[in-house]
């Protein structure tokens, strides 16, 4: 067992495999590590990531005291396994760091050798300001069981799937009954092979499960009156009275249909024009025999329009109601034209449509409509008029004319609304409002967490999810599925993203696991995604802190509240480990065990600048750990050369730069700073949500600083870069250091 108590002693251990052996002088750098480093122990090995060198190495913590080892030897992110020891351990980048990315030839030896010397440099610098996280020992999970809010499909599945896989559940649900919005359908799309016909919902078995599951709880009639802190110790109280202690939250609160008022130009508030909600309506009142309108007309002829409201300009309606296609609704209609020709094949069934989407085996379904008769147009609808007989105005886009259809009855294929809560720039508005003395706001920010607001939390940072800008709970599709800015808090089902009902399942099943992974998580003291398994956590030197409130503000996660004080309070289980609060603080005064202001500005500052007079500029690149320094690694695994003159220091994200470190740099000589971050902006890649768009905004903000030294703006710069950029990476690494070539050295040189 590791103690941070013991005397700590420093190690270092060189690879000389993958060919470093024979292109660097490995000597050279045990004598590193050694003189400058003041590392107690230094050995190097022929193939350190092997039973024989790893077992060196535990040898070594076990008999010789070593508490903190730099391996100099591949990435940090290659060996993770293999190097994980009970010791603080840092990472010099030997192999996809320097031998793999500086030119082959005698005449770049200088600058390699010269290049992997300052990474042990730093590697030794980094280790010694680190400690060996342990964990929050107050930190545990009260309890395991996971809050379900929403007892539709989505809802129901998620409880079954947690309760399946043998942890409690309790599923709280606003009406009488569980069911939903599928509640109130007559059939639903085929999950299932042939996908030829409509079927059984399954609703009411899936409510009968639910309900005799003995690991279910399920309160009806019931909506969340408050929900306090965190992951593992959710206190919620219910609006029956009852309070509970859950671990994991899955919020599964469905849509709501876009209102029909809402499209006049689509008939929409008109006699005999409905939606597909209404349809089913109908149909339920048919029981089986024929479709009647609500003025008891038997319907002889229908038209249903899709993307009614949806898809902005590309949809059916003016463009100015929601930008989004709704996944379902092609679907559906192919299903509920099946209706009307399964009771009576002559009736005349037409769907107008744009673009028909129906993936995977709704092909087969689309097919069967087809055979059975239904007449698929292509067209975009200009005018629905309503009444005794309805009309719709259409431009067919196949003959390229106009054209028009008579119906007795319309249908518009109207899109999903979330109900995902309140929608936090609205109420953060508010809140500013109410917060300075305004008494409006203040009854207005009440009226909107107590009628909108669907988990009431008390984070300082509102009482729902984040949301995009169409109101779905905020995650990225790509980089975190089921996440949201809430830890162990997951969105499934449309109040994540529009989907259909098989896909909800799916969705909810996944939000289900999601739960259970961050409850273990919890249990453990470890941090979820995308740090999975990171026992640090932050650490605040009060006596020092300003109580500016940046820390608390800008945390992406809602994990820092304030104490009665006005001090940062961490929620440790609510931390995703990112660092934006280090970065934001001015003062420094919060850290990480093994990452700090200290931990990074150690390796800044190892780094041997040349004078001016040698001609060999040092640039530091400061990249983000998830996609920016795997672009780098990658650089090197394809045998992309870029300068040699450039220092990468990894970092846990962008948000995480605290811009002394940029100071720090430009004051010891380097001659520019390039900082590479995920792309941000609504189709952001950042893993915690907003640091890249912080750093963007606080480099943004360097100028006074480099004006005093009276520096050129070009030194210091930011680029966003994707995963994937490894050859755009080493570009900008090139461009760059021509820019900086060309504005010549660095005037601090020597003053460092």
């Amino acid at each position: 067992m590791a103690d941070n108590n013991a005397v700590p002693k420093f190690a270092a251990y060189i690879c000389s495999g993958c060919g470093i052996g024979d292109t660097l002088d490995v000597g050279a750098l045990e004598k590193i590590a050694t003189r400058e480093g003041k590392m107690a122990v230094v050995k190097s090995h022929p193939f350190l990531c092997s039973t024989e060198g790893v077992e060196l190495i535990r040898n070594d913590i076990a008999n010789e005291g070593v508490t903190h080892l730099c391996i100099a030897a591949c990435s940090r992110r290659a060996k993770t396994e293999a190097f994980s020891f009970p010791a603080a351990v840092s990472r010099a980048n030997l192999r996809e760091g320097v031998l793999w990315v500086v030119a082959e030839g005698s005449d770049h030896d200088e600058v390699r050798q010269e290049m992997a010397e300052d990474y042990v440099r730093m590697g030794c610098a980094e280790v010694k300001k680190m400690t060996l996280p342990l964990g929050n020992p107050d930190n545990k999970a009260e309890s395991k069981r996971i809050l379900v809010v929403g007892g539709g499909v989505t809802g129901m599945t998620a409880a079954l799937a947690a309760a399946d896989a043998g942890y409690e559940a309790l599923l709280v649900e606003k009406s009488d009954a569980l069911g939903g919005f599928a509640r109130n359908l007559v059939k639903r799309v085929p999950f299932n092979a042939p996908h030829a016909e409509p079927v059984p919902t399954g609703i009411d078995e899936m409510a009968a499960r639910v309900s005799s599951h003995p690991k279910i709880k399920v309160a009806l009639s019931t909506t969340i009156a408050e929900t306090a802190g965190a992951p593992g110790r959710f206190k919620v109280k219910l609006s029956n009275g009852a309070e509970e202690t859950v671990g994991a939250i899955v919020q599964a609160t469905g849509f709501t249909t876009y209102p029909l008022d809402k499209l006049p130009e689509l008939g929409g508030g008109q006699a005999n024009v409905t939606d597909q909600a209404g349809l089913e309506t109908l149909t339920s009142a048919a029981n089986g025999g024929a479709i009647k309108r609500t003025d008891g007309k038997e319907v002889k002829s229908v038209v249903f329009v899709q993307c009614a409201g949806q898809r902005g300009s590309g949809g059916n309606g003016d463009g100015t109601h929601l930008d989004y296609c709704s996944g379902h609704c092609c679907a559906t209609s192919i299903k509920q034209a099946m209706y009307f020709k399964d009771q009576n094949p002559d009736i005349d069934t037409v769907v107008l449509y744009q673009d028909l989407r129906v993936p995977g085996m709704g092909e087969d379904f689309y097919r069967s409509a087809q055979t059975k008769g239904v007449t698929f147009t292509k067209g975009k609808v200009s005018k629905v008029t309503g009444g005794n007989e309805c009309t719709v105005e259409f431009q067919d886009l196949i003959l390229d004319e106009a054209a028009s259809a008579a119906a007795d009855l319309v249908v518009l294929a109207t899109g999903q609304v979330p109900n995902a809560g309140v929608n936090l720039d609205e109420w953060t508005a508010i809140n500013t409002l109410a917060e300075g003395g305004d008494e409006a706001a203040k009854q207005q920010r009440t009226a909107l967490v107590d009628n909108t607001s669907v988990l009431k939390l008390t984070y300082r940072q509102g009482p729902d999810m984040p949301q995009f800008k169409y109101g779905f709970a905020d995650s990225h599709f790509i980089c975190f599925p089921y996440e949201t800015r809430r830890t162990a808090m997951y969105a499934a089902g449309p109040a994540r993203r529009p989907m259909d009902m098989f896909q909800a399942q799916e969705d909810a099943t996944g939000a289900a696991m999601k739960a259970i992974q961050a409850i273990e998580n919890v249990s453990n003291r470890r941090a979820s995604h995308p740090r999975a398994w990171d026992l640090s956590f932050p650490k605040a030197r009060l006596e020092g802190c300003t109580q500016c409130k940046r820390c608390t503000v800008e945390c992406p996660f809602g994990a820092i509240d304030e104490d009665e004080r006005r001090f940062p309070l961490f929620n440790e289980e609510r931390c995703r480990r990112c660092g934006t609060c280090m970065g934001a603080c001015p003062v420094r005064v919060i850290s990480f065990e093994n990452y700090s202001c200290d931990t990074v500005g150690s390796q800044i500052k190892a780094v041997n600048v040349p004078d001016e007079f040698e001609e060999k500029p040092r640039i530091l690149i400061l990249a983000c750990e998830n996609d920016a320094y795997p672009a780098l690694d990658m650089a090197g695994l394809q045998r992309m050369t870029y300068s040699a003159f450039v220092r990468a220091i990894p970092v846990r994200c962008l948000g995480s730069v605290n811009t002394i470190w940029i100071t720090d740099a430009l004051n010891s000589g380097y001659d520019g700073v390039m900082m590479m971050g995920c792309k941000k902006g609504d189709d952001y890649q950042c893993h915690f949500v907003k640091g890249s768009e912080l750093a963007f905004y606080r480099t943004s903000k360097i100028g006074d600083t480099l004006k005093q030294l009276s520096l050129e703006m070009e030194r210091v710069q930011t680029q966003e870069v994707a995963i994937t950029d490894n050859a755009r990476v080493v570009q900008l690494i090139n461009d760059y250091v021509a820019q900086l070539e060309k504005l010549g050295p660095s005037p601090m040189k020597g003053f460092g």
